[in-house]
């Protein structure tokens, strides 16, 4: 079960969820929908499309800005999330309830050291706040 005290957060605000199915879970962390304000729209990566960690691969935009999502892992983009293509403002209502995009790892020990490299919540909230 997903709660956001066990998830992994990147420098640029993504959050990463490692799920029973092996795939990686990115959403945005409340930080970060609160600087935006208002999101309206969500340019979601392509599936089947192959990221790095650190890559921008999507587009939030909020009545005040528009702000790159970057990959926390490496990997395949295997699914979108389709309530936020039709309600992106549920993002500001749950963000870390509602996840953007799923990432299939490529590589198992890989995926260990790029989550090790990722903050847990506390390192987080201490780094957000600077």
């Amino acid at each position: 079960m997903m709660t956001h005290d066990t998830y992994k957060f990147a420098p640029t605000h993504e959050w990463a969820s490692q799920e029973g199915d092996g795939l990686v879970w990115v959403g945005i962390s409340e930080h970060a929908q609160a600087a935006l304000g208002d999101i309206m729209f969500f340019q979601a990566p392509k599936l089947g499309q192959q990221v790095k960690q650190g890559e921008a691969v999507a587009v939030i935009e909020s009545v005040k800005a528009a702000s790159d999502i970057h990959s926390p892992i490496s990997g395949e983009i295997v699914a979108l999330s389709e309530q936020v293509d039709i309600s992106p403002g549920m993002v500001n209502e749950n963000p870390y309830g509602t996840w953007l995009f799923k990432i299939k790892p490529i590589f198992s020990e890989k995926l260990a050291l790029e989550l090790d490299q990722l903050m847990d919540l506390e390192q987080y909230n201490v780094s957000a706040r600077t």
